[in-house]
């Protein structure tokens, strides 16, 4: 199988920013351990990161046929990108949100996420573990 690791605004800054709540490995260091695993189980996994909700958009549209899962953590794109919302829903690829923290113990604007609906399902609360239980949800 052949997954896309997609991740949004700031996530670029894992390691370094709010290390109590999305710890102090960097996103790097996340993806080696994520290709490491899905390596191990004869998969394999590419990855892409942006600070910008167009190149999202254009890698969910490309992602179309090309892969068989996508994890997806759009940052605060979340809350308010139709733009996203929309492209999920456009391809036939299966999408699993993921967060690193429970939005739900954060602010109130965390909480409403306008992705979930046309998602495969929603991963969240794990750390980076979130990611690893999002692409082993693919298997299932």
């Amino acid at each position: 199988m052949k997954f896309l690791v997609l991740n949004g605004v700031n996530l670029n800054l894992t390691g370094k920013r709010e290390r109590g709540v999305y710890g102090s490995e960097t996103l790097d260091s996340i993806n080696r351990e994520l290709e490491a695993d899905c390596q191990k189980a004869g998969h394999e996994v590419e990855f892409f990161q942006s600070n910008l909700e167009g190149e999202l958009c254009t890698k969910l549209q490309e992602a179309d046929g090309k892969y068989d899962g996508i994890v997806l953590n759009a940052g605060a794109f979340t809350h308010y990108s139709y733009a996203i919302r929309d492209a999920i829903a456009a391809i036939s690829v299966p999408v699993v949100e993921v967060h690193m923290s429970n939005v739900y113990k954060r602010e109130e604007f965390r909480h409403k996420s306008v992705l979930t609906e046309v998602c495969k399902g929603e991963i969240l609360g794990f750390g980076k573990n979130s990611y690893l239980l999002a692409l082993r949800s693919f298997t299932l």
